[in-house]
This record gives structure tokens, sequence and C-alpha cells, in this order.
């Protein structure tokens, strides 16, 4: 209120010194048409936010998102914008408490180090700590060797006078918790005390959050002796594609299903003896490798006619089960490009030996990456055999939109007893089970696997389908 009365008396005076007209430039003007002076300074308090070395020699980068826009309030280390170089990506963060003016820079724009992001309009203390420290900039630009020499000057004086540099809201703070700035470790230039240092003093921040000003750095460097450097190892990045991306989409799909699991344990020792009978009538048939899994593909087509609940998918938008009518069973190949799982269509019409074949079919195509879209298309259940690679248990992930999928693990020999109580030599297969826990339950899990289980553990049931 003073400085207006200030101002328009100041405007009032001037005019009673000054006659009612005068001429300018041979034009004659009224004493009334000459605007009120401004006698008072204009106030500003806008300060640009310069980006600073980011580090490894980088000098441009790109705008690649921004969490503010002109007229938010911002606190200190606010995140104010992404920004990517050719080598990181980095957040920027706010070193003022403030309103943001003005954005230099729209997305996608190329930003410089050095040079402005964007402009605060700051508290009045923080504005005069800014002002303090660009005049000194500028000082040092026209005059660096007189710049030193003041340096030292102040320097000298505040150790006399056991000075320490703040502004007066960093004051503030330090008396509001009590706090004695000269135990503060500061980061400012010339080693003034930052707001983001008293705080990390408090314990409000994380430790190192607030950087050292380059001159502090400079110091500490000239102080500490030099080091050897150690060899810096680069990280690799390199973008996912073919089947690593497939399995990133399929298994974030997979996560939002409800799974659990069930696990049991199945003696393999008859069904070896039978493989190793039908193994000739293979071979005659044009069928070069005959494993366990073509029977426990067709295990589970006999086990998934009696409950067809685990050969659906569920429409969770329209709250309904899909039950389908063809059993394509998916299975897991690893191949050079990764695991893939094509399926064997129409497994409950087809013999083991028939499936035998289409398995090696799809084996061989895998291997020279030659399946199609068609090999994918349509699976509605699954089976992995890790026991291919090692362990025993697992818990594998369902492939939506199907409802279940199963694993064996090794099959090894163990001892067991016999109906005789005799210790016998076994083979034994350990298998998980995951299922759909929104339309399958517990015992539905546990019957499908006894039935799977019931064929492999005797495989004279085979002729029977």
């Amino acid at each position: 209120m003073s400085s207006i009365l200030l101002r328009n008396r100041g405007a009032t005076m001037l005019k009673n010194c000054l006659p009612n007209s005068f001429k300018v430039c041979g034009k004659l003007v009224n004493v009334k048409q000459i605007r009120c002076l401004h006698l008072t300074p204009c106030m500003e308090k806008i300060l640009s936010f310069k980006l600073s070395d980011i580090g490894e020699g980088i000098r441009e980068v790109t705008v690649k998102e921004w969490y503010v826009k002109v007229g938010d309030k911002v606190e200190q280390f606010d995140d104010l914008c992404e920004v990517q170089s050719d080598k990181a990506s980095v957040t920027i963060t706010s070193r003022y408490d403030g309103k943001i003016a003005k954005i230099h820079h729209p997305v996608d724009d190329i930003a410089l180090v050095g040079k402005p992001l964007l402009d605060f309009d700051v508290e009045e203390d923080e504005a005069d700590d800014s002002d303090s420290e660009s005049s000194s900039d500028s000082e040092a630009e026209s005059n660096s060797t007189a710049q030193s020499n003041s340096e030292k000057v102040a320097s000298d004086e505040d150790v006399a006078r056991n000075i320490t540099l703040a502004t007066p809201a960093v004051r503030r703070l330090a008396m509001e918790n009590k706090v004695d700035l000269s135990k503060v470790p500061a980061t400012g230039k010339l080693g003034r005390v930052l707001k983001g240092d008293v705080l990390e003093y408090l314990g409000h921040v994380p430790a190192g959050t607030n950087k050292p000003h380059p001159t502090i750095a400079a110091k500490s460097e000239l102080s500490s002796a030099p080091k050897a450097a150690s060899p810096v190892v680069a990280d690799r990045v390199e973008p996912l594609k073919g089947v690593p991306k497939a399995m990133l989409k399929a298994m974030s799909e997979s996560l939002k299903i409800p799974h659990f699991a069930y696990s049991d344990e199945i003696d393999m020792t008859k069904l070896i003896d039978f493989r190793d009978q039908l193994k000739t009538v293979a071979s005659e048939r044009g069928i070069s490798k005959l494993t366990f899994m073509p029977f426990c593909i067709k295990a589970a087509s006999v086990a998934l006619s009696k409950y067809p609940i685990l050969n659906s998918s569920l429409d969770v938008a329209k709250e309904a089960v899909i039950y389908k009518a063809a059993h394509n069973i998916s299975v897991a190949i690893d191949t050079p490009q990764g695991l893939v799982v094509p399926n064997i269509k129409n497994c409950e019409r087809k013999n083991i030996l028939d499936i035998a074949k289409d398995l090696n079919e799809l084996v061989e195509r895998g291997r020279k990456g030659a399946l199609t879209p068609r090999d994918f298309a349509d699976g509605t259940f699954s089976l992995s055999n890790i026991g291919v690679v090692g362990g025993t248990y697992t818990h594998p992930c369902i492939m939506a939109p199907q409802v279940a999928i199963g694993a064996m693990g090794r099959t090894k020999a163990v001892p067991r007893f016999n109906e005789n109580d005799e210790i016998v030599k076994a083979y034994i297969m350990n298998v998980s089970w995951s299922a759909d826990h929104r339309i399958i339950d517990g015992v539905t899990m546990a019957q499908f696997s006894n039935v799977w289980k019931q064929y492999l553990e005797n495989p004279a049931l085979f002729l029977l389908n």
C-alpha cells in the first residue's frame, strides 16, 4: 500500500511541476495526457530452469514426456519431465518451489544441456538466491580472474566470521527444525546450503538426492587423490521380437487368470514296456521316434472326454463357458527361435501312432522355423514335458483362452513297494497341473488327473480307445 501511495504522490508532484501544456517535437501536449509513472521496480520472479549436465558427455536430449503444464505448482524434487539421450532415459526433477510459467520444448523436441527447459515463477527468497547465483555466473564469464579473487576474499571472510551461506527461506526452515546450518553438508554454489540439503539432513528425502554444485565437485576432485579408473562394462539392451515378444504378450494375459495347482506322481514302469513293444510297429509306419508324449496326449484326450470343462474357454464378458468339440492339444516344443506351443488337431479321433506322427512333424518343422499360424490356432488344452531338460515339479502358466495345462517332470528310477510289500524298482514321473479357478475346482482337476494317470499306469486300456 505504501508503494502505491508513493507512486501516486510522485506522479502528482511531477504533474504539479509541469505547465498545463508544452510542445514535444513541434506538437502541443496536454499534461493530462501524460500517463502516471511507476516509480517502484517491477517485482518479476521468473527463473529459467536449465538442463544440467547428465554425464557421459551428453550434450543434447529428446524430451519424451512432460509431467507438468503451465500453471502447475511444484515443489523441490517433484518430477518435471523425462528426457531420452542415445544412452539413457532420465527423469528431471525440480530444484525450486513455485509455479510453471513457461515450457520451452514440446514433446519429441531436442533440448540442449545448459539451455532453459522451462521457466518458474518462484518464491521471493528462492528468486533472490537464483539471482545471486546468476549474477555470479555472469561475472565469472566476464572476468574469471576477478571472480576467483572475490571468491577467495569471500571465503576468507566467511571462515573468519563463521558464516554459513543460505537464503532466508532455508534459514527459516532450519530454525523451525532446530538445525545448525553449519553442520549441514552444503551442495549449493560456493558452499551455499540449499533447502534440499536441510531436508536430506533431516531425513525427509533419501541421501544423495541433492547433487553437489559443479564448483563443489571440482574442489572435491582436486582435494582427493587420483584413483585408477575401473573398467566399465556396458549393459546390452535388445528389443524383444519374434518368439520372446509373443511370449511377453501371452504370459501377460496368462497371469490375469487365477491359477491353482495340483500335482501327482505316475508309475511309468508298465508304459515303458508297452512303448518298447510298439517301437517296431511305429518304425514300419515311418515313425522314427516314439516318445512318451503321444501316450500322454492320448490319455489327456480320453480324460477330456469325461471332463469336458477342461477343454473349454471362458467368455468373461458374457459370463459363459464355451465347450470345445475338438481336442486340439498344444505341445511345448523347444526350437532355436525359443519355446513354441503348436497343437495337434482332433486328438479324440486319432490313435497313439497317428498322434506320434503328427508330433514328430511339428517338432521337425519347429526346428526348421517352418511352423505356420495354422499350427498355433485353436488350441484347447496344453501339455509340456519339462523332463527332457530336468526337474520334477513345476507350476505351469495357462495359455489364454485355455483353462488348463499339465507339465510332466523327469522320469526316474526309485524304490517302491509292490502289492506283496516287496521293494521293487519303479520308474516314477511327476506331473503338475494348473487350472483356471474361476470355472474349475480342485476335485474336478484331481478326477481328471486320476483318469489320465490310470491310462498311463495301465497302457492296455488304450486298446479300448
